[in-house]
């Protein structure tokens, strides 16, 4: 049989690779590491069938023989002007890869508000002993609580799993009400296949209605035409005063003009945030100024394990190509991702 010639431009560990390999003996490995597809060799691509690459794609008529890249990320919008993702090419993503780390953070973001950790480290640096503790440091706790997920995804999955184990109440938007397993690549005892665990599914369109019952409210969707904005003014009126909004999206799908004009109000308590409309975030924004405001680099799915975890959610998926089944978390056009 023919060999299956696969091109990864990321340094994964050679252990890592002997993964890939013992699949099959058609599977041929190059791996040079890259930023741009000029990088490339003309003679190291022209006859590639699988890429594995983070951004790195090559001019389509390059790679006649190409037909599946697959993606180091989650999402495709640093790749989404690219012909590839327009032509009949397959382009998956390891979406599920970062669930676990970025429910823990989602959980972290949670307590810390809950519990008022910004108002405890303000204290530590005025060397306060707050006279009205009880009062000051009173906690939204998780137990009890009503946690909406908008996007129940794999991320939001297993935000639901994680918070539902300590108490909370789990609300959660879907994009189709009618298909509730979770079809993408899992990792096994995580989130929430069935979506049983939440005890009410709602479309995007009543996102604000939704919102009006939680006590933390977090976004895990991706940024599409339809999500970019999504989270905004109607959102924010209708959310409790004493409520939390913890973002894990990307940048756009929640109104950041929106959002400091609620905190600035008091319409809600606290936000965590991850991502933002525009990144670095600028020295301008006055979300720096915010104390009960959480700012973090874009780093929720950061993990030190993150290259292990890729390669086997490319191991899943280079199975299922070899056996002509279709491939886990391909991206399709019609819904952006």
């Amino acid at each position: 049989m023919d060999e299956i010639t696969v091109l990864i431009t990321l340094p994964f560990p050679e252990e890592l690779l002997e993964r890939l390999k013992a699949l099959s003996s058609r599977i041929k490995i190059r791996v040079h590491p890259g930023r741009t597809s000029e990088e490339l060799p003309p003679e190291l691509v022209e006859d590639i069938e699988i890429l594995y690459t983070s951004r790195v794609i090559p001019d389509l008529e390059d790679v006649p023989n190409l037909r599946w890249i697959q993606l180091h990320d989650a999402g495709v919008h640093h790749v989404a002007e690219h012909p590839a993702l327009k032509s009949k090419v397959m382009v998956a993503t390891i979406s599920g890869v970062s669930a676990p780390s970025m429910a823990e953070y989602a959980l972290m973001a949670i307590l810390s508000l809950g519990r008022r950790i910004h108002l405890m480290m303000k204290d530590k640096e005025t060397k306060r002993w707050a006279e009205d503790r009880i009062e000051r440091f009173m906690p939204i706790e998780l137990n009890r609580s009503t946690v909406g997920i908008v996007g129940y995804g794999s991320v939001g999955r297993e935000v639901a799993r994680v918070c539902h184990s300590l108490g909370a109440k789990i609300v959660a938007t879907k994009r189709n009400l009618k298909a509730l397993e979770d079809e993408g690549y899992s990792l096994d005892g995580r989130g929430d296949p069935k979506a049983e665990l939440a005890e009410r599914l709602y479309p995007p369109q009543a996102i604000a209605s939704m919102a009006s019952l939680c006590d933390f409210l977090v976004i895990s969707v991706p940024l599409t035409n339809e999500t970019r904005g999504i989270v905004g003014k109607k959102v924010f009126t209708m959310m409790k005063p004493r409520s939390f909004l913890i973002d894990l999206s990307r940048g756009g799908v929640v109104d950041h003009g929106a959002l400091v004009e609620a905190l600035d109000e008091r319409r809600i308590a606290g936000a965590a945030l991850d991502v933002y409309p525009v990144e670095p975030l600028p020295e301008s924004s006055p979300l720096w100024e915010m104390p009960n405001v959480l700012l973090s680099p874009h780093i929720a799915g950061s993990s030190l394990q993150y290259y292990e975890l890729a390669i086997d959610c490319f191991t899943e998926n280079m199975k299922r190509y070899l056996s002509e089944q279709s491939l886990l978390n391909l991206y399709k056009a019609e819904r952006g991702y």
